[in-house]
């Protein structure tokens, strides 16, 4: 036989060896490390938005290997007080983490999706149930742009509403929640533009794409897609 088929041979019976003897003392052999689950995403649009407005995200985050079951988006009636949007938002939230078993989900929003949201979290028990929050392009300490419509949302919109302020009182991030926010100083609908910004968060200020552009940029995206790893 050939030195070399020997030596192999002989390697082999010491690896089954020692094999044998780890299993026969309860020893376990290392595993490869799982991956670590990732959470569920809620994506909850804004005023006068669709589900539709979440295309370029919802196809980015399939790409990078999420499932369409560990993802939800709907739409909803935006002309009502951000309260009432805030029940559709923990009723979302909810049967996302029944699907799919998960204790907590991750809620990315956009515009005004991020108040109601923020009231689910702070008023509604979705503290509990919420692992990240993103606010894209969020109104979260007001806008301009509410004074030019009379919807109840956008009364709750401008700055100084009471609203607003019932919200924002106390800690703007309660919670063990990661929160994180994107604003673009060339946000055409958000004024002051930094209104995004939140105490607590982690804030990113983007180059210069426009409000509903922020949801198709690149660079928005990925951003966004490792905060929420």
């Amino acid at each position: 036989m050939h030195i070399t088929s020997i030596t192999r041979r002989l390697g082999m019976a010491a690896l089954t060896l020692v094999a044998t003897a780890t299993a026969s003392l309860g020893i376990a052999t290392p595993q490869a490390a799982a991956a670590p689950a990732r959470d569920p995403i809620l994506f909850v649009h804004g005023w006068q938005g669709s589900a539709s407005n979440w295309d370029y995200m919802w196809g980015r985050f399939l790409g990078e290997g999420y499932s369409l079951g560990a993802m939800a988006r709907f739409g909803y009636d935006s002309s009502q007080s951000n309260k009432d949007i805030a029940l559709e938002v923990k009723a979302q939230a909810d049967a996302l983490r029944a699907k799919t078993g998960a204790a907590k989900v991750d809620i990315i929003t956009h515009s005004m999706g991020g108040l109601n949201s923020r009231w689910y979290l702070k008023n509604l028990g979705g503290l509990d149930f919420v692992d990240d929050w993103v606010s894209i392009g969020g109104p979260n300490h007001g806008t301009d742009t509410a004074n030019g419509c009379a919807d109840t949302s956008c009364v709750e919109m401008r700055p100084g509403s009471a609203f607003l302020a019932e919200l924002n009182s106390g800690d703007e991030t309660p919670g063990l929640v990661n929160y994180g926010t994107w604003w673009s100083p060339c946000d055409e609908i958000i004024n002051p533009d930094q209104s995004t910004i939140l105490n607590g968060a982690t804030n990113t200020q983007t180059l210069c794409p426009g409000h509903l552009t922020l949801l198709s940029s690149s660079t928005v995206f990925e951003g966004v897609r490792d905060f929420v790893k």
